[in-house]
């Protein structure tokens, strides 16, 4: 199962020394029954996108919760997991999420996806709009979904050095 994992660019750091991402119990979200019921109409492609944007936005909590100390750049890690190695959720708001309970060996990991420079205005207004957005203003929301309009750039597992020396 491919499993969408959200990072920072220092806990991807981390990962590449540790040699897995970790540590253990992982939330990352996927293609779940509930996700895929949801939303019916779209294909696996569709899908793992809506995986990958929901990732992105736990991406976005994560640089919140560091409080400045990691670069203002959402990271997801791709990985391909054995199905018996994840567990899917049942809460509709979170039809996508999974739980892993084991850590996730590099060599399991598919791709890197990473907010471009150009990106990094609009996260960090995202993480400065978050306590608001999450109390309900419709402006803060607005400007948390800005940083949505930007893609994630896909990283292969060789260039993950080079991402890390930017």
């Amino acid at each position: 199962m491919r499993v969408y994992l959200p990072c920072t660019l220092p806990a991807l750091a981390a990962a590449v020394e540790a040699g897995e991402v970790g540590p253990a119990p992982l939330t990352g979200y996927a293609v779940t029954p509930a996700l895929t019921e949801w939303y019916a109409s779209g294909d696996t492609e569709e899908l793992e996108y809506v995986a990958l944007t929901e990732a992105a936005r736990a991406s976005l909590r994560l640089l919140a919760a560091a409080g400045g100390k990691a670069a203002p750049r959402r990271v997801v890690v791709a990985a391909e997991v054995p199905d018996r190695e994840v567990s899917a959720g049942v809460d509709l708001e979170e039809r996508g999420r999974v739980r892993l309970a084991g850590p996730v060996p590099l060599a399991k990991v598919a791709a890197v996806h990473v907010d471009d420079h150009d990106a990094v205005a609009d996260v960090e207004a995202a993480i400065a709009a978050l306590p608001a957005s999450d109390a309900g203003d419709d402006d803060a929301k607005f400007t948390v979904d800005g940083a949505e309009a930007h893609e994630l750039m896909w990283y292969a597992t060789q260039e993950i050095p080079e991402l890390l020396g930017e």
